[in-house]
């Protein structure tokens, strides 16, 4: 809606305010002619004319008796269409689907309804002007009439009057005119398809008219610009996208997919426009919107056949409807809980001025600094971060169906190589499964390591040294954190990209190769030593059992520099942490500052604490007693005092304050008191995976779960994937036995068996049924010991003559098994 037509439609509702309009018998209650009506001053009209625009109110038609408040006289004929066929009607309103409803109810015949239905939905410009906000003011395309009435002759008379009104009128109407906002009438658009899809016959009308009407829309869009001449164009998809039974079968074979391939060419002004429309509209509607792209992604991806020839990159219908299905995801963001604010600073990267050799040989597009942010995030200004607390879940955008068949190596390089050309479901990896994440992250991460394995081979070659194409680390079990620190301190400042090869640690004065079991006890005896109390660097919550940073810590920076290496290291080699930190810490590496709602998992009777304060309903001044300076204990039990703003102890906590209150205390426990230690600890987690996509791609849960792996243990999973190789088979006696031995076990039992064989007690991405564990035959029965190498996930197990020496001797493997070699 312009701003002419608004501000037009504004004076009439003050007017309608203060002078009524002119009907004795008038029963609207934001009338001056209604009898129950309290006569209103000026100001206090006019502020009343805003609402009622906002709301669209209901308007009346001025009596005759009010000639001066009549913009023209209405005839019947424009209540009314003169000829029964309705052939003079080029765009609908709710007003005459109810007129065209009533003449077809009265002769029993529907067909002048689905004529007219069928050529106003088949006709963009028919349907843009349909269903209009303004459509009951006969006046609004007069507004710019030479010819002044008496309307502007009573305004011209009493315009020193109703100066202030009319100054509060433009103020107010500057603040409502959002441009995101739409022309298009939707409680009435929705109340017209609640009356017609009542009609069994009015749905092969709405189908075809749809089947038609989307290809010229389609090219309007690609190749005419239609939207930036005309905004309303958007007024279409708002219409047609209010039928609730668009997902129905009628819909999906023909014209559901060609609307989506459609609404897919809109600019991304439009579609930022649509989200936060959609945002307004509440769960249900959002709902129904996202599981209606959602079912045509799966209908499509079911009735087809995929393979590395014919990849579901290029079904149009599927990546259409995946970018329409955007539009709702982010309208579930901005419809829920979002914080666009408390952002971490950037880690300083300082840029070198001299060429790398990617760039000398023509490959820093492949390994330029991450992936673009996503256009649709840039123009509504948030990310998936900044949610809170989204309307729809985050797991009801995933297709399983749809995940099963893309080709994540293929989709990898469409994503990295061809983003321009090519579509890659990374670009909206909220329809991604972590599983399917991680695969192109896993991919991510191999080929930059064979690219620094070439580069190194040929840099060597060139310099006549020995080539090194790993990341090599030497370490002595006593001493292996000063071992670690100096190796990877030196290596991330004389040459950091040293840090995306692949890792290989050798323990010294232990025989071994690291395929992949060595580099995970190095992590696991790393974090042991580095999350010890006694070293202080890390404080433990017996209630929470994780670990923060300690804010007195007497460790210099380079150790925390060093935790975070270990961690964008493990991502970066796909080995799983037991480490245990609160999610906040996970929010904070992907750009987010902990607020108050964090302390819930973090420090949760801090938590209580300060909600109780928040909710506290008698005298807070007088009953709490608390200032702005708050309390806490140092590494060795001393009280330091801290002023949450100046001079805080002469402030006390009031009703009206305690909110900054409680906002300061938990930026101060999350971010300022730990700044120094977690700006080193985000410094070496960004040295490894800054390039990377990890923060494009995944949430902070997700990360979390890529560090951690996951705490779920299912062993029947585990047990439906393993392999048997050296003659044993699942049939076997011994293998039977085995299972039943391990189901048996406690908690405890299972997750140190987990550790003897892999190397981590915590099932990988996806569950332990993505662990691919190999049992082999080692031998008749025999004393000895069940062994493992963690590389390979690979179970040696002798075939033991019975249940109980089975159980006997693994117990004995799994409780005192630690460090390599160890038979």
């Amino acid at each position: 809606m312009n701003r002419a037509t608004a501000k037009h439609l504004i004076e009439r509702y003050f007017r309608q305010l203060t002078d009524g309009c002119g009907n004795g018998d008038c029963t609207n209650e934001s009338c001056a002619s209604c009898r129950d009506f309290r006569p209103l001053d000026n100001n206090t009209a006019a502020a009343k004319a805003l609402e009622l625009f906002k709301i669209n109110a209901k308007l009346c038609h001025p009596h005759p008796s009010k000639s001066d408040f009549l913009d023209g006289p209405m005839s019947e004929a424009d209540l009314c269409p003169a000829k029964e066929d309705f052939s003079d009607v080029n765009h609908l309103t709710e007003d005459m689907v109810g007129t065209i409803l009533s003449f077809c109810e009265e002769r029993g015949d529907y067909s002048a309804l689905i004529r007219i239905i069928g050529r106003i939905f088949s006709n963009s410009d028919a349907l843009i002007k349909s269903f209009r906000k303004d459509e009951p003011i006969a006046a609004a395309d007069n507004l710019d009439s030479s010819e002044p009435t008496d309307v502007d002759e009573r305004e011209t008379a009493g315009s020193e009057s109703t100066g202030a009104a009319s100054a509060a009128l433009d103020e107010g109407l500057d603040e409502m005119l959002d441009p995101c906002e739409v022309t298009v009438d939707i409680a009435a658009v929705r109340r017209v398809y609640d009356r017609l899809l009542s009609l069994d016959q009015v749905e092969a009308a709405l189908v075809n008219a749809l089947v038609y009407l989307t290809p010229n829309m389609e090219l309007d869009l690609e190749y005419l610009d239609v939207y930036d001449t005309n905004p309303d164009y958007l007024n279409i998809f708002v219409i047609v996208l209010e039928n609730s039974n668009l997902h129905s079968p009628e819909y999906l074979e023909v014209a559901l997919p060609q609307f989506c391939k459609a609404m897919s060419k809109l600019p991304v002004a439009a579609l930022a426009r649509l989200s936060k429309l959609w945002s307004g509209y509440g769960l249900g509607h959002i709902r129904r919107m996202m599981e209606t792209f959602q079912q045509l992604i799966t209908f499509t991806v079911v009735s087809n056949e995929y393979d590395g020839d014919t990849l579901v990159n290029d079904d149009g219908t599927v990546v259409a409807a995946t970018q329409c299905l955007k539009v709702a995801f982010y309208a579930s963001i901005l419809g829920g809980v979002v914080d666009v604010e408390h952002n971490e600073e950037e880690v300083d990267d300082p840029e070198s001025d001299e060429l790398t050799l990617h760039e000398l040989l023509g490959e820093e597009r492949l390994y330029k600094k991450g992936p673009p942010a996503d256009p649709l995030e840039l123009e509504l200004g948030v990310r998936p971060v900044d949610s809170v607390r989204p309307l729809i879940p985050y797991e009801d955008f995933v297709n399983e169906s749809l995940n099963e068949v893309v080709e994540m190596d293929k989709d990898f390089t469409f994503f990295k190589v061809n983003a321009e050309t090519k579509f890659s479901f990374q670009s909206c990896p909220f329809i991604l499964s972590v599983i399917t994440k991680n695969q192109g992250l896993y991919y991510d991460n191999r080929i930059r390591m064979y690219s620094e394995r070439r580069l190194t081979a040929l840099y060597s070659m060139v310099q006549g040294q020995q080539p090194n194409p790993y990341l090599k680390i030497k370490v002595r079990r006593d001493h292996i954190i000063d071992d670690a620190l100096v190796r990877l301190e030196m290596i991330s400042m004389e040459n950091p990209s040293d840090l995306k090869k692949q890792l290989f640690v050798e323990f010294e004065g232990e025989q071994g190769v690291d395929e992949g079991g060595v580099s995970k006890e190095f992590f696991l005896l790393v974090l042991e030593e580095i999350f010890n109390p006694d070293i202080g660097m890390f404080s433990y919550d017996d209630d929470t059992k994780l670990f923060w940073f300690n804010s007195s810590s007497l460790e210099n920076e380079a150790q925390y520099t060093l935790v975070g290496l270990v961690l964008g290291l493990a991502i970066y080699n796909n080995c799983i942490l037991d480490v245990h930190f609160p999610m906040v810490v996970y929010r904070k590496l992907l750009g987010k500052k902990g607020t108050h709602l964090d302390l819930l998992d973090s420090h949760p009777s801090l938590y209580q604490s300060l909600k109780r304060l928040l909710e506290y309903g008698g005298n807070v001044e007088e009953d709490m007693m608390l200032t702005h300076q708050i309390s806490h204990t140092d590494l060795f039990g001393n009280p330091i005092l801290y002023d949450l703003k100046e001079q805080g102890d002469q402030i006390p906590v009031t009703k009206d304050n305690r909110q900054e209150f409680v906002s300061s205390y938990a930026d101060y426990v999350l971010n300022s008191s730990v700044e120094v230690q977690f700006r080193a600890f985000k410094k070496g987690f960004l040295l490894v995976t800054k390039e990377s996509p990890l923060q494009y791609l995944f949430r902070p849960e997700e990360v979390e779960l890529l560090v951690c792996g996951s705490r779920k243990l299912d062993f029947e999973a585990l047990e439906k994937t393993t392999e048997y190789d050296g003659g044993y088979s699942k049939d076997s006696q011994v293998i039977r036995d085995f299972w039943e031995t391990l189901h048996s076990f406690g908690e405890e039992q299972q997750r140190l068996f987990l550790q003897f064989t892999t190397g981590t007690d915590r099932a990988p991405v996806g569950g332990l049924g993505k662990l691919k564990m190999i049992i082999a035959k080692n031998g008749s029965d025999t004393d000895r010991l069940p062994t493992s190498h963690t590389c390979f996930n690979a179970l040696l197990l002798p075939e033991y003559s019975s249940r109980e020496k089975l159980r006997e001797r693994l117990l004995k493997a799994i409780t005192y098994a630690k460090g390599f070699g160890m038979l």
